[in-house]
């Protein structure tokens, strides 16, 4: 257990300390004019904890893991938009891309391994993980909402709950236990089974569940059928994301008539989503910060984050309406062309 903790704490400082020090270097230094160096000093901050890590005999899950989290709060706000777009696609691309090798290999592993089926084992096996998780999320809700504005509601714990994959981190823990042959056997067919039972089963049946929490919520509410119907013409049940690459993408999305550069009504339309990319203090949610909110925007936030002024998100802004706009015009003409070849090949 001491081990645990010991590699837990120094892997987390240790992905901390990367964060921050990029915190620092992006807010000090004009890698903004030079946004591929920008890109790749990201990518090697972010990646070196893991390197690290594991080169200590440490966790590199876990130095990677308190990395992302410190740097999505700091770290990305000194960066700019253009970047901070770059970025955010790149990585989900990336993470996309391992994803599916890993359900790949996932689903290669059915027939590639020699599989020993236990199952009262595996049957004990999904009861004890899905009672684990929900005590996991029900102590650390309890605990977050003593410091949180906003509460963790108990549907949104139940659908925390429900919508818990285990995946590949599972799966290779098992692959590398140090027990017998046929051990390790019954250990690595009960893990693929309970990866595809969580995958497959829990995994598919999130939306539905989702719908039917909000339906009992609504009778729990009384709030009445023409609620109901008003909020989910708002909302459409279809717009549920599971993904954030589809919605960072709306960033560099076109009007068919965007507003005039520079226009109040082009500003008035961007402030909100460029005040909360680059910080700006203008754009507030109208939340008094309490707890350990309060000490990190009196004290760490002016630290560790660059202070944009309205200039240089004007300037931001137009940048970005400029570069669409020519992606655009881009697009069009390289349609207009192909259409004009094909008249002329016909």
């Amino acid at each position: 257990i001491g081990d645990f903790f010991l590699s837990f704490s120094v892997s987390g400082l240790l992905g901390a300390v990367f964060a921050l020090v990029l915190s620092l270097l992006l807010k000090h230094m004009a890698l903004q004019k030079t946004p591929s160096l920008e890109f790749c000093t990201v990518c090697l901050f972010a990646y070196g904890p893991y390197f690290l890590a594991e080169g200590l005999q440490l966790s590199g899950i876990m130095a990677i893991l308190s990395s992302g989290i410190v740097m999505s709060h700091y770290a990305h706000y000194n960066l700019s938009f253009m970047t901070q777009v770059t970025v955010q696609q790149v990585f989900r691309t990336f993470a996309f891309l391992a994803e599916s090798c890993v359900f790949a290999y996932l689903g290669m592993a059915i027939f590639s391994f020699t599989h020993s089926f236990q199952p009262a084992f595996i049957v004990w096996s999904i009861i004890l993980c899905l009672g684990g998780r929900g005590l996991n999320i029900g102590l650390l809700s309890l605990l977050a909402n003593r410091f949180r504005q906003t509460k963790i509601t108990p549907q949104q714990q139940f659908i925390m709950w429900f919508s818990g994959l285990r995946g590949a981190i599972a799966f290779a823990l098992a692959l590398h236990l140090p027990f017998d042959e046929e051990t390790k056997k019954v250990l690595v067919s009960t893990t693929l089974v309970i990866v595809l039972f969580t995958i497959v089963f829990m995994g598919g049946a999130t939306n539905p569940m989702i719908k039917l929490v909000q339906y009992w919520t609504d009778r729990q509410t009384g709030r009445t059928r023409l609620e109901s119907e008003d909020r989910q013409n708002l909302q459409s049940s279809d717009d549920t994301v599971f993904s954030l690459t589809g919605e960072e993408g709306e960033y560099v999305h076109v009007q068919t008539s965007p507003p005039a550069v520079g226009s109040d009504e082009y500003m008035l339309s961007k402030t909100v989503e460029f005040g909360r990319s680059m910080n700006i203090d203008d754009v507030d949610l109208g939340q008094v910060a309490t707890g350990w909110s309060k000490w990190d925007e009196k004290y760490f936030i002016p630290f560790f984050r660059k202070r944009f002024t309205q200039q240089e998100i004007r300037a931001a802004c137009n940048e970005m309406q400029e570069r669409t706009d020519k992606w655009h015009t881009d697009v069009e003409m390289g349609s207009n062309r192909d259409e004009n070849e094909d008249e002329h090949s016909l």
